[in-house]
């Protein structure tokens, strides 16, 4: 070592952040910025994401038996 420093290998090659676009960073993956992954964790706390599932109607009839 000669007193140099060198940056550390990434440890996952960058990608696009889902948000906006531009290059993921380390320290926020998948996401670029913690803005980015605010307005991510709001839209899934709002009900704006939604992971598809039987209607409600059905599991409610399956739970009266």
């Amino acid at each position: 070592m000669n007193g140099e420093a060198t940056a550390p290998t990434p440890m996952r090659p960058t990608r696009k952040c889902p948000e906006c676009g531009r290059l993921s960073r380390r320290e926020t993956f998948p996401f670029c910025s913690p803005r980015c992954q605010a307005v991510d964790l709001n839209r899934w706390l709002s009900g704006r994401y939604v992971i598809p599932g039987p209607p409600l109607d059905e599991v409610s009839d399956d739970n009266e038996r």
